[in-house]
């Protein structure tokens, strides 16, 4: 499958159009209407009090509840957005944001309003379009999950030490929990970090660690356009504020010996097992058996009520400004769906479903 989001933040709306969806899956829309709601803002005081119903409006592609084949295309009216309080971004862009890239690219006449289309707000239909990857590779036997692994300096337990095995169980109740970690009370910890940094005007950042399972051994190539973890990370890098991306043990390799980081294998019940898995679940671009697991970098949110340092556009003179307006403080609580969105379409790529 293939999508195309398009809208602004403070346009009329935003949607996505996706391409190669088979026929004939009877799509769950309150399972769908889960996955939104996972994402939407305005829940609590560790994001922003946008509220948005993100009720996506189906308008094409879906027939008496099935798939048609056709290309799917949803749409999500906005109907929350303050647009005055963006009006100085035009020419004062804001510090870590697109704000003076897409200046460049779209040569000013970008959309700067809410960050236009470079805002997390269009994460929404993202989120859509990887509800309808899930329930398409649910009929392959193919699950997707991801936990919080950090916040600021406070840290979750790793997928590898969890105490119950990747699948669908685990994933259920991690996806039901308002803030989803491993370990509640680290989780507490970092839900105080975000409201500390909030109350300085300031933000933070953090990690997510997804993981693929049900994925059989033997899927993607070597090469640039078919390699696995290439896939994923072209999907992974889509999302706004992603900065890093690791397999398996990922930049703490760099620290093992090879005794360490090597996955043993044994054979049992008449196939290749491996029993640990470092590698994060692929080897030479292609998948080994073993559940495809990825840690996320995402960067602090750049909408900040400190006073940064800036250029003003207009004079081409040196600024300062102050952002207003309702931003996150943290974004990787929310960002959770969105990575497991991402990778739900990343997987159905390599598959090729």
């Amino acid at each position: 499958m293939k999508h195309v989001i398009f809208g602004e933040s403070h346009g009329p709306a935003i949607g996505v159009t996706l391409s190669g969806v088979p026929a004939g899956v009877e799509l769950d829309l309150e399972e769908i209407a889960f996955e939104m709601a996972r994402r939407a803002p305005g829940k609590s005081a560790l994001s922003t009090a946008r509220k948005e119903a993100d009720a996506p409006k189906i308008l094409s592609g879906v027939f008496e509840g099935s798939t048609t084949g056709t290309p799917l295309t949803a749409v999500i009216e906005n109907t929350d957005q303050h647009s005055r309080d963006y009006a100085k971004l035009k020419i004062l862009p804001r510090p870590g944001h697109a704000d003076y890239t897409g200046f460049l690219r779209y040569e000013g006449y970008n959309d700067y309003r809410g960050g236009g289309h470079f805002s997390g707000r269009l994460t929404a239909p993202l989120v859509f379009a990887g509800a309808v990857a899930k329930q398409v590779l649910a009929l392959e036997g193919v699950k997707v999950g991801a936990h919080i692994r950090q916040i600021a300096a406070v840290e979750d337990l790793p997928f590898a030490a969890a105490a119950e095995p990747l699948g669908t169980d685990l994933f259920y109740k991690l996806a039901h929990k308002p803030f989803p970690v491993l370990d509640d009370q680290r989780g507490e910890a970092m839900q105080a970090a975000i409201l500390a940094a909030k109350q300085e005007g300031d933000s933070v950042g953090g990690i997510i660690e997804c993981a693929v399972t049900g994925l059989p051994a033997g899927i993607g190539a070597p090469d640039f356009g078919e390699n696995a973890e290439g896939i994923f990370a072209q999907h992974m890098f889509a999302v706004p504020a992603v900065k890093a991306i690791g397999f398996g043990d990922g930049f703490g390799c760099a620290g093992l010996r090879g005794s360490e980081m090597n996955d043993p294998m044994v054979f049992r019940g008449g196939e290749v097992r491996l029993l640990s898995n470092h590698s994060g679940g692929i080897n030479g671009g292609i998948t080994n058996g073993m559940p495809i697991v990825f840690t996320v970098a995402i960067r602090p949110t750049p909408s900040i009520s400190k006073e940064q340092r800036t250029v003003n556009l207009d004079t081409f003179e040196d600024a300062t400004l102050r952002v207003e307006g309702r931003h996150d403080p943290c974004i990787v609580h929310r960002a959770v769906p969105v990575i497991e969105a991402a990778a739900a379409l990343a997987t159905c790529e390599l598959l090729g479903v």
